[in-house]
């Protein structure tokens, strides 16, 4: 699969994702539930904790990748909703950590909403992926 970044302004980048990405050849097309900081049980973990939340998301996030075949690296999509935007924003680094040395930039969404699913949860992370 060829990914071909769409810029017109370059002050995303410094954010670390792409406005848009042109996916040529690819074959396979994965679509994410949102993932949350839940344990194997769905049971809510690190309540009022947004980091640990937000590192345990990308880590099921991660799970639900592997377990089709795919990786962070193949994300084409990422719509992030949080119950706290400054505190999401602190913690933007986790995902830069994980996505950067990837080379990975796709396209992103971050929106506040007043509440998740499950009351404890503060951050919720959908993707799409390709290969």
């Amino acid at each position: 699969m060829q990914r071909t970044p769409v810029n017109p302004w370059p002050w995303s980048l410094k954010l670390g994702y792409n406005q848009a990405e042109i996916l040529q050849g690819s074959s396979r097309l994965l679509t994410c539930a949102g993932q949350t900081a839940v344990d194997a049980s769905g049971t809510p973990q690190h309540p009022q904790d947004m980091r640990s939340q937000f590192a345990l998301a990308l880590n099921n996030l991660e799970t639900v990748l592997n377990a089709a075949e795919m990786s962070l690296a193949d994300i084409t999509r990422l719509t992030i909703f949080t119950t706290d935007v400054d505190a999401a924003l602190q913690n933007f680094d986790l995902l830069g950590a994980r996505m950067g040395p990837l080379g990975a930039a796709p396209p992103m969404t971050l929106l506040g909403v007043t509440r998740l699913a499950l009351p404890p949860l503060m951050i919720e992370i959908e993707a799409t992926a390709a290969t």
